[in-house]
């Protein structure tokens, strides 16, 4: 796969935010590939029967992008990073409305021993995993973008670093301390 350069994807992203239409869909031309890449990684943590292809994930992240209204995107990394939690906010919608049709469906406990693997593991269970997520970011927000950025965006310790303008060592600090607390709370 080919990643877009850097810098191509941030002027475009500095057009669109200016009002260029074109620059978007020339954007999505170039982005589109990480942007499945992102899909389908989301997807292998989901159910066998899933009802979302990572194709309508992407078209469905799209739909929401094209709604972004003034965002001051600081760079190829935010973009993703953004791109990402639309995704895992789609995910977790469906995840919600699916629990809510069921009624008290039985749901799947999630691991987090090994957090940097556990996009892979069948069934996570997102809602919990946004539940914690949002009573981690009541508690502290910085925690919790550096596991959105880390695990659902796939940033790396620098990328994430960058995207919060703040130190490799302070996100691999707090990234521990996020992966030992979200384990506590979701092992209650």
């Amino acid at each position: 796969m080919i990643t877009p350069p850097a810098n191509e994807v941030s002027q475009l992203l500095v057009d669109w935010r200016e009002g260029d239409k074109a620059a978007f869909d020339k954007l999505m031309g170039l982005v589109h590939q990480e942007l499945r890449r992102i899909a389908r990684r989301y997807m292998r943590g989901e159910r066998a029967g899933h009802t979302l292809e990572s194709a309508a994930l992407v078209n469905e992240a799209y739909l929401r992008l094209i709604d972004v209204k003034r965002m001051d995107w600081q760079n190829r990394a935010h973009f993703f990073a953004v791109a990402a939690q639309l995704m895992r906010r789609i995910l977790v919608d469906h995840a919600r409305n699916r629990n809510y049709a069921k009624r008290g469906g039985v749901q799947q406990k999630l691991s987090l021993s090994e957090a940097d693997r556990f996009a892979n593991k069948p069934d996570v269970d997102l809602v919990a995993l946004d539940d914690a997520l949002k009573a981690l970011a009541a508690m502290n927000e910085q925690l919790s973008r550096i596991v959105e950025l880390r695990f659902f965006g796939g940033l790396t310790i620098e990328e994430a670093a960058e995207v919060l303008g703040v130190s490799h060592a302070t996100v691999e600090r707090d990234w521990s301390i996020a992966r030992a607390w979200l384990r506590r709370e979701i092992s209650r």
